[in-house]
């Protein structure tokens, strides 16, 4: 790997109000390392190293929007609330002081449970009071409930450019709340909210867009995060045809996403395979040319292993960045998330640019332990 050889991940990039100097974005990864919600003076040490270390594009942990039980872990950041709000402008702060670029990811974790077995006081909201196909968890929503989570998806955007923040992203995969209103499986309202198609079933987040988008204004650049696979089922999918991927997606950038953050478990796999053959277009590919809007890539960039398994224990090993130099020369997509890599190694970034390959670091599940 030399520094000629990755440069097609170093080109600038312009989106609305917000300049780039390259195309890495650091992956929103839960870290759960914020007490009583609140990120502090090692957060900010945090994501100040990774701006430091040469990411382009740093977006946050999700971070909640202020609904009873948006969070399923009690480690896992506000983003509403004044102390919360303050504790995130030391993090922009320092992150703009060390030359870097950010968004808030703003999140609503649905009927999904976390891992460590905690449980919210208020009761689970999801569209149908269901975490997986058949798998009752928590209550459907009202419409009330639901004009208030677009309300606070909005508020929490607002806030996010009124501290300084340069794009904020709105987490719409995995299986979390947005994502469920996304999935026949447990979407089964028969309200306007839900529907046979997923063009239906897309009107929840269509309207979270819009709303966001009024919040923001016109150039306030707004990343949508979707995926095919959910937690629940890594086999799941959406849209199977490009033409039920544009009847998902395009609906949603013409409603003000900006940029699509397309999701997979690795980025290397083509999407329509029948299509387009064993080295097609991947996910943010087809999204890219099906709606025209800007697309970034993720899933297990430079590393062996895949990302779910990671914590499920498992290590991975650093692996060169061939596939991925050679999707970005041809401009398949627009921008790369790395995620594991970059909680080991703040100075990833840094180290790729310099062709520094034998300085790359693997992942062990310890660096899951502590804010590197």
């Amino acid at each position: 790997m030399t520094a000629i050889a990755t440069s097609a991940l170093f080109r600038p990039l312009r989106l609305g109000t917000m300049e780039l100097p390259n195309r890495i974005v650091m992956a929103p990864m839960t870290r759960t390392f914020a007490p009583d919600g609140l990120p502090g003076e090692a957060n900010a040490a945090y994501y100040r190293r990774r701006a430091e270390g040469g990411v382009g594009l740093i977006l946050s942990e999700g971070t909640v929007i202020d609904r009873p039980a948006s969070r399923n872990e009690p480690g896992i950041p506000f983003f509403h609330g004044d102390a919360a709000l303050s504790g995130w402008k030391q993090v922009i702060d320092a992150v703009h002081g060390a030359g870097g670029r950010m968004g808030p990811q703003i999140w609503h974790t649905g009927s999904v449970s976390g891992m460590s077995g905690w449980e919210p006081e208020a009761v689970i909201e999801s569209p149908s009071g269901l975490l997986a196909p058949d798998q009752p968890r928590g209550v459907a929503m009202s419409e009330e409930a639901i004009a208030d989570t677009v309300a606070a998806f909005a508020k929490a955007a607002a806030a996010a450019r009124s501290l300084g923040f340069d794009t904020v992203e709105l987490h719409g995969a995995h299986g979390y709340l947005v994502d469920q209103f996304f999935w026949s499986g447990t979407n089964h309202r028969t309200d306007r909210y839900g529907g046979t198609s997923i063009r239906e079933r897309s009107r929840f987040a269509g309207e979270v867009v819009a709303a966001i988008r009024s919040a923001v204004g016109p150039d306030f650049p707004l990343i949508l995060r979707v995926s095919q696979w959910k937690q629940q089922d890594y086999a799941a999918r959406l849209a199977e045809t490009p033409d039920l991927m544009t009847d998902w997606l395009l609906p949603l950038v013409e409603a003000g996403a900006n940029v699509l953050h397309c999701s997979q478990r690795r980025f290397w796999e083509p999407e329509f395979p029948d299509i387009d053959g064993e080295n097609g277009l991947n996910f943010a590919g087809w999204a890219k040319k099906l709606t025209g809007a800007t697309t970034i890539s993720v899933g297990s960039v430079g590393l062996s292993g895949d990302f779910m398994a990671a914590f499920g224990g498992e290590s991975s090993t650093s692996v060169g960045l061939d596939r991925l130099v050679s999707r970005m020369e041809r401009d398949e997509f627009d921008l790369i998330a790395v995620g594991r890599a970059l909680i080991s190694d703040p100075r990833w970034a840094a180290k790729v640019r310099a062709g520094d390959a034998n300085g790359l670091k693997g992942f062990e599940p310890a660096a899951l332990g502590e804010l590197v």
